[in-house]
C-alpha cells in the first residue's frame, strides 16, 4: 500500500512540475511568397492547386504541375503541350492543403465539378492586397506599407542606399 501511494505521489509531482500542454499545436506556415501570381486571393497558405478545367494539380512548394500521363500521375514544370491554350490566370483553382491529393483524384474530379469553366476567382496579380507585394512579379511589389498610417507608400530608394537584397537593382532573382 506504502508503495502504491508513493508511485502516486511520484507521478502527481512530475506532472506539477513538468508543464504539459493540452492543446494541440498546428504549424501551418504562411507561403504567400511561394504562390503564383496566377493563384486565387484570399489564402495565406496554399499546398496544392487543383484545376478542374485540365483534371490536374498544381504544387506550391516544389511549382510543379501534376497531370496524367499514361494512367500515371507525373510531375512537370510545365503544363503538357495539351493545356496550351490553358489560361492559368483564368481558371478555376480550388484549394487542397491535404498530402498528395491526386491519389484522390476520382472523387475530387466528380466533387469540383462544378468549377469547370468557372471564371469567377480573382487572381493574386490583379489584386491590391499589400500582402501579395512581397511576391517579385506582382505589379506593386516596389510598394511598401507606411507603418504609421497602414497605407501603401511607393518604396523610395534615396542617397544611394541599398535594397534588401543588398543591391541596387530591383532583385530579378528567382522566386
Amino acid at each position: 500500500m506504502i508503495m502504491k501511494k508513493l508511485f502516486i505521489f511520484i507521478v502527481l509531482a512530475l506532472f506539477g512540475f513538468v508543464p504539459y500542454h493540452a492543446s494541440a499545436q498546428i504549424n501551418v506556415g504562411i507561403n504567400i511568397g511561394s504562390q503564383p501570381l496566377w493563384g486565387p486571393t484570399g489564402y495565406d497558405h496554399v499546398d496544392y492547386y487543383y484545376l478542374p478545367d485540365i483534371e490536374s494539380y498544381y504544387y506550391v512548394p516544389t511549382r510543379e504541375f501534376i497531370h496524367l500521363n499514361n494512367g500515371n500521375w507525373i510531375h512537370t514544370s510545365n503544363l503538357p503541350s495539351r493545356y496550351r491554350s490553358y489560361n492559368l490566370y483564368n481558371g478555376y483553382k480550388v484549394i487542397i492543403n491535404s498530402p498528395k491529393p491526386y491519389l484522390n483524384f476520382k472523387e475530387q474530379k466528380v466533387k469540383y465539378a462544378k468549377y469547370k469553366s468557372n471564371h469567377s476567382q480573382k487572381v493574386i496579380l490583379k489584386s491590391n492586397n499589400p500582402k501579395y507585394y512581397v511576391l517579385k512579379n506582382h505589379p506593386k511589389h516596389s510598394v511598401k506599407i507606411n507603418n504609421n498610417q497602414g497605407k501603401p507608400e511607393k518604396n523610395k530608394n534615396r542617397g544611394g542606399a541599398k535594397g534588401h537584397n543588398g543591391s541596387n537593382s530591383k532583385g530579378k532573382g528567382k522566386h
